[in-house]
C-alpha cells in the first residue's frame, strides 16, 4: 500500500477531488483499536514489497553522506548553545557530554575551536544501526497519503462535528491538512470557544510525531460520547495538524530507506537542502542556538518565516484569536518543554510562569517524561513555542516523544514503542484539553 498509493489526486483541484475522496473514505474503517493493533502486530506477510538482496554497502542510502553522529564534551547550557550555533544538532544531554548530528564541516570546526569529540560515528559507513527499511519494518507508520486517508475516513464518519481542510501548501505544493473538531463551526469559520491545537512533524525524520496527533484525532472521535470527551467537544475548538512538513517527511522515506532528514526540502543557493522549520519563526529569529550554515540540520533560513510551511503556521495562529493551548510534537528524549527556549531567563509573567510549570509537571507525570524550561538544555531561537506564546499568548509546549536515547532507537525506534507512546500522550493531550478553557485554574 505504501508504495502504490499515489499523491496525484492531492495535487488536483480541491473542490472536486476532495469531495470524491471523502465519499470513498466513508466506506473505510480506521478504528483506534484497529490502528493500535497494526502498530503492535504489523502484518508483514501480506505486504507486496520486494527489495533486491544486496550487501549493506550496496544498499545503504547514506553512503557518501557528510554527517556524523558525535559526542562532545560540554557541561553548561552556554557551551551547548554555542555548539548549536556552530551547527551541531544536539539530541542528547547527559552530564558533561552532548550527542547529536553534525556535518563534516562542523566536526572540523569544532576540532579547530578546541572542543573534545569523544565519539564519532560516520553516516557514510556501513554501520548496521543506520540501515533501516521503510515501510516494511515500520509499516504501521503513516506516510502522507495514508495519513490523509485516515483523516478523511474519520471526518466522513463524524461530519456533524469534524471538518477536514487545508490551511495552506508546502514548498512542493502538498496540502497541509487540518482536522477541526467543533460542534458549531466548520473549517475556517470563526469560533468563540477556547481553542487547542496539536501539531506534528516540524521535523521530517520524527515520524512518531505524526502518529501521536493522528491517533489522538481517531481516539477523540471514537470516544465522542464519553462524558468527559463530549464536554471537550461541546465546549472547545480543537485543531489537529499531524504533518506540518509533508515534503520533508516524504523525502525522508523516499526509496524505502530513511535519510535522517530533519528540514524541509528547500534547495538553497549552494545546493544544500532544507531549512529547519523550528528555527524559522520570527521571535528572536537567528539568535542564540541557531545555525546560519545551510549544511547544518538546524539552519534557520535566510530570514524569519522564509518558508511556506512556517508561513502557513503563522497565518493559522494569527487568524485564530481563540487559541489558548498548543503542543508541538517532536522526537526524541521524553521531555515536556515550555518557554523560554531562546533565552535562559524564565518567563517574566509570574502567573504565566507558574501555570506553565504546573501544566508541564502534570503532563510529565502522565507520560513519565521530564518537565523543564527549554533553555535549560540549550538556547534555541526561532522556535514555534516561543513565538506562539510571545506573539499570540498561547500556552505552548514542546513534547520530545519517546524513546529517551539514541541507543533505544532515536528517530527510528520501530513499532514496538508506538502503542505506549500513543496512549500516554493521548492522556497528556486530554489533560491539556481539560485546562484549555482556563489554563490559570492549574494554579488556583
Amino acid at each position: 500500500m505504501k508504495l502504490i498509493l499515489s499523491l496525484v489526486f492531492f495535487l488536483t483541484s480541491f473542490s472536486c477531488a476532495y469531495a470524491n475522496d471523502l465519499g470513498q473514505a466513508a466506506e473505510k474503517s480506521f478504528s483506534f483499536k484497529q490502528l493500535l493493533k497494526s502498530i503492535s502486530e504489523p502484518d508483514l506477510k501480506n505486504l507486496n514489497f520486494s527489495f533486491p538482496e544486496a550487501k549493506a554497502e550496496e544498499n545503504f542510502v547514506l553512503r557518501g553522506d557528510e554527517r556524523y553522529f558525535i559526542t562532545v564534551l560540554a557541561s553548561t547550557k552556554e557551551e551547548r548553545t554555542r555548539l548549536m550555533e556552530l551547527g551541531l544538532d544536539i539530541q542528547e544531554v547527559e552530564g558533561n557530554k552532548v550527542s547529536g548530528i553534525a556535518h563534516a564541516k562542523t566536526v572540523t570546526l569544532l576540532s579547530q575551536k578546541g572542543y573534545v569529540i569523544v565519539e564519532k560515528i560516520t553516516f557514510s559507513g556501513y554501520a548496521k544501526e543506520f540501515l533501516k527499511d521503510f515501510p516494511i519494518a515500520d509499516s504501521a507508520y503513516h506516510n502522507y497519503a495514508e495519513m490523509v486517508e485516515v483523516l478523511q475516513a474519520i471526518t466522513a464518519k463524524n461530519s456533524d462535528i469534524a471538518s477536514l481542510y487545508s490551511i495552506g501548501k508546502s514548498l512542493e505544493e502538498r496540502e497541509i491538512w487540518t482536522l477541526r473538531i467543533n460542534t458549531d463551526a466548520k473549517e475556517n469559520e470563526k469560533s468563540d470557544k477556547p481553542g487547542a491545537v496539536f501539531i506534528g512533524d516540524h521535523h521530517a525524520r520524527e515520524h512518531i510525531s505524526v502518529e501521536v496527533p493522528l491517533l489522538h484525532a481517531v481516539w477523540l472521535l471514537e470516544n465522542r460520547n464519553k462524558p468527559e470527551i463530549k464536554n471537550y467537544i461541546e465546549t472547545l475548538d480543537i485543531y489537529i495538524i499531524p504533518m506540518l512538513n509533508p515534503d520533508g517527511a516524504e523525502y525522508d522515506i523516499e526509496g524505502g530507506k530513511y535519510k535522517w532528514h530533519r528540514k524541509n526540502t528547500r534547495k538553497n543557493p549552494d545546493g544544500n537542502i532544507g531549512v529547519d522549520l523550528n528555527r524559522n519563526y520570527a521571535f528572536r529569529w537567528g539568535g542564540a542556538g541557531a545555525s546560519h550554515s545551510t549544511y547544518s540540520d538546524t539552519y534557520c533560513g535566510p530570514s524569519a518565516f522564509s518558508e511556506p510551511e512556517t508561513q502557513v503556521a503563522k497565518k493559522f495562529f494569527e487568524s485564530h484569536d481563540n487559541l489558548k493551548t498548543y503542543i508541538s510534537y517532536h522526537s526524541y528524549s521524553e521531555l515536556v518543554l515550555y518557554p523560554w527556549g531562546g533565552v535562559y531567563e524564565p518567563v517574566e509573567n509570574e502567573k504565566d510562569r507558574k501555570a506553565f510549570i504546573a501544566m508541564a509537571k502534570e503532563m510529565a507525570d502522565i507520560t513519565g517524561y521530564t518537565a523543564k524550561q527549554s533553555s535549560e538544555l540549550y538556547a534555541a531561537t526561532g522556535d514555534a513555542t516561543d513565538w506562539t506564546y510571545a506573539e499570540r499568548g498561547v500556552f505552548s509546549f514542546t513534547f520530545e516523544l519517546s524513546p529517551s536515547r539514541w541507543g533505544s532507537g532515536g528517530f527510528y525506534p520501530g513499532v514496538s514503542i508506538l502503542e505506549k507512546t500513543v496512549k500516554d500522550n493521548i492522556a497528556a493531550a486530554n489533560y491539556l484539553l481539560s485546562v484549555t478553557d482556563d489554563p490559570y485554574k492549574t494554579i488556583k
